[in-house]
Parts: structure tokens; C-alpha cells; sequence
């Protein structure tokens, strides 16, 4: 007969064991998810950032050889920069905003819209590249935390335009 209770008692001890693993791989799995979703939120940010700043740097030396005005080259050198991220942007507008501040600091006018719409500054004014971007989370617990589910953030680089000619080649 205690045989029996043995047996009973152990199949309890394994349906227990078997239900607190359950609850607790469900916690851990979702904490790594979360470590996961804020991870990339980060490397897309930095990314971002970075490739920005870099199109910001390209554009200040006056060239355009990357597109047919010096504000479609400047997309196209963040998008070279953003490992394919610039193309994921789910905001809208996608195109940088840039801004143009004249050497007096008197004048402001935004060089936002079409890519044709104008260079980014003449030599020796100081512009503002400026870039919304959303990145959609994958986790479910964290979508709650952030409007819309996505996480949207602005980076921006301000720099002045080296001394080049007008031609812009």
C-alpha cells in the first residue's frame, strides 16, 4: 500500500515541477523578449544617429556626386549609412527635415519637402539635418509603454557648411 502512495505522491511532484516551470519559462521568455525589443530600439537609434551625421558631413563639403542636387545626395549618403534601416521607416514624412541658418543668425528657412525643393545652405551657413523615425516593437509586453506601439524618436546633427564653390561637384 505505501507503494502506492510513493507513486501517487511522485506523479503530484512531477505535475508540480512541470507547472512552476511553465509559469516561470513565461516570465524569463518575456523578460528576454523585452531585453531583445530594447536592444534593437537602441542599435536602430544609434544607427540612425549615426548615419545622419555622416550625410550631415557629406553634405557640408558642398558635393552632390550621390544624386542630382546636393539635398538628394545627402538622403542617399544616410541611406548608405543606415544598413538598410532608412527604408524601414514607418513615419511619415520619411525625408529628412533641413533646416538652413543663415551666418547672421537673423534669417531661418526649412528646406523640408520634396528632394527638390533646394540645397541644404550656401558656403558657411550652419544647417540642422533633423530625422523623425518609428521602429515597431515586436514584443507585446512592451507595446503598451510606447504610443502606438512603436518607438519614434528624432535625431539631429547641426553643422556649418565649408567654404566650397557653387557649383557643388
Amino acid at each position: 500500500m505505501s507503494a502506492l502512495f510513493e507513486k501517487i505522491k511522485t506523479r503530484r511532484q512531477k505535475g508540480q515541477t512541470t507547472v512552476e516551470f511553465a509559469l516561470v519559462a513565461i516570465l524569463l521568455l518575456g523578460l528576454l523578449f523585452a531585453i531583445v525589443d530594447l536592444a534593437t530600439l537602441f542599435y536602430v537609434n544609434l544607427t540612425m544617429q549615426h548615419a545622419v551625421r555622416q550625410g550631415t558631413r557629406y553634405a557640408i563639403t558642398g558635393r552632390s556626386d550621390l544624386g542630382a542636387d546636393r539635398r538628394s545626395a545627402l538622403i542617399e549618403k544616410i541611406k548608405e549609412q543606415s544598413m538598410g534601416l532608412y527604408d524601414k521607416n514607418r513615419h511619415n514624412p520619411r525625408d529628412p527635415s533641413i533646416s538652413v541658418i543663415n551666418p547672421t543668425g537673423v534669417t531661418f528657412s526649412n528646406y523640408s519637402g520634396t528632394p527638390t525643393t533646394g540645397d541644404p545652405g550656401k558656403s558657411d551657413e550652419t544647417i540642422v539635418v533633423s530625422l523623425t523615425y518609428t521602429w515597431p516593437l515586436m514584443t507585446p509586453l512592451m507595446k503598451p509603454f510606447f504610443p502606438g506601439g512603436a518607438y519614434t524618436f528624432t535625431v539631429k546633427t547641426t553643422m556649418k557648411n565649408e567654404p566650397f564653390s557653387s557649383s557643388g561637384g
